[in-house]
């Protein structure tokens, strides 16, 4: 018989204290005959996870356990489970459940789903709280576990399952290709998958950021430009050019020129935004004239779907591609969140698994 997880997580308890986590143990999902049960090996730090313990997209569900890209070992699976076994590496993203039964579901947007359910801070029917992966363990239906090639690592698989699908999905949707000029606003966690998909994918990368101490980093992660935009006028070089934009700002305040954005997209070129500020910090005002002179498009992207998060690692695996990331052990999540508020990070953080390793 399969040795029995525990579940217990770096909990927030206290909204005022967002980055002193503490080990609290938690009631898992009700185990389900479509669910796998995993154990938690590595997981991404995401913006996402910065924006729910600081309350900026609302109040959370406490004690409550962030954290979305999971990578791990399959310790258990329902008996209707045909794609995993146990011993599996095996990974989760940003969403653990939906209703399957909409036209949403039934058509492959799950990640559409009216009713998906987060990896945390969200609510299942029997009232469990869905609990994520700064923590020893998760469960989640099969159809939002997606299995890690052989090829790649776990610690370079756990980020791709939030931070690389979310980018992976719009390129795909929208034609990136060879052929196509990409454009990416923000080269941080999200904007370095971006532009390595991008590039991977055949497209010529255009990379748009205020921090010229990243040049050199972007230039080596296959970027073919890299536009400085504190360089006064800086869209004017590049009017009707772009096919693709692609924002992963999560902050954008009021300095940032959207309308002179979207000038450098060709003719029904599409603007999307992937990054999700805090509630209170809306897209920059535009006018029709914004939009009018190219016919361009606005649009946004949730996640993606399996079908697009199990084309996306077989890319990585077969052209070898590697994240940007700094490792630390997730007894350090704390000083992990201050540095990514702080934009500190190069390029995304992975914590390694230590709870039940006698750190705590």
């Amino acid at each position: 018989m399969a040795k029995q997880v525990e579940f217990k997580g770096y909990a927030l308890t206290d909204p005022a204290k967002w980055n002193d986590l503490k080990v609290t143990e938690f009631k898992p999902k009700t185990f389900q005959p479509e669910d796998v049960e995993i154990a938690i090996t590595h997981c991404g730090v995401c913006g996402s996870d910065v924006h729910t313990l600081t309350q900026g997209w609302g109040e959370s569900k406490l004690p409550l356990v962030v954290g979305h890209e999971i990578a791990g070992t399959v310790t258990r699976v329902g008996d209707k489970v045909t794609e995993f076994k146990p011993g599996d590496r095996a990974g989760v993203g940003a969403q653990r459940g939906s209703c399957l039964s909409c036209r949403a579901c039934k058509e492959g947007y799950e990640n559409y789903c009216p009713n998906s359910i987060d990896t945390y801070n969200a609510e299942y029917p029997d009232g469990v709280v869905a609990q994520g992966g700064y923590s020893t363990a998760i469960r989640a239906h099969q159809r939002f576990v997606f299995p890690i090639p052989s090829e790649i690592e776990s610690r370079h698989a756990a980020s791709m399952m939030c931070g690389g699908l979310t980018v992976y999905s719009p390129l795909k949707t929208h034609g990136c290709g060879p052929g196509k000029k990409v454009g990416i606003m923000g080269i941080g966690g999200l904007g370095h998958y971006a532009v390595l998909w991008a590039k991977a994918m055949g497209a010529e990368v255009y990379a748009f950021t205020h921090d010229q101490s990243k040049a050199e980093d972007i230039k080596k992660m296959g970027a073919d430009h890299v536009v400085n935009t504190e360089k006064k006028e800086f869209w004017r070089d590049y009017a009707h050019t772009l096919d693709i934009l692609l924002s992963t700002r999560d902050v954008f305040g009021d300095n940032v020129p959207l309308g002179d954005f979207l000038s450098m997209l060709y003719v029904h070129g599409r603007f999307v935004t992937v990054g999700l500020p805090d509630a209170d910090d809306t897209l920059p005002s535009l006018h029709p004239f914004d939009l009018a002179p190219n016919g361009c498009l606005l649009g946004g992207s949730k996640i993606g779907n399996k079908e697009e998060c199990i084309e996306m690692l077989e890319l990585a695996r077969s052209k070898g591609i590697k994240p940007w990331i700094e490792e630390m052990q997730m007894c350090d999540v704390g000083k992990a969140l201050q540095n990514l508020k702080e934009n500190k990070v190069r390029y995304r953080y992975v914590l390694t698994q230590d709870i039940n390793e006698g750190t705590n």
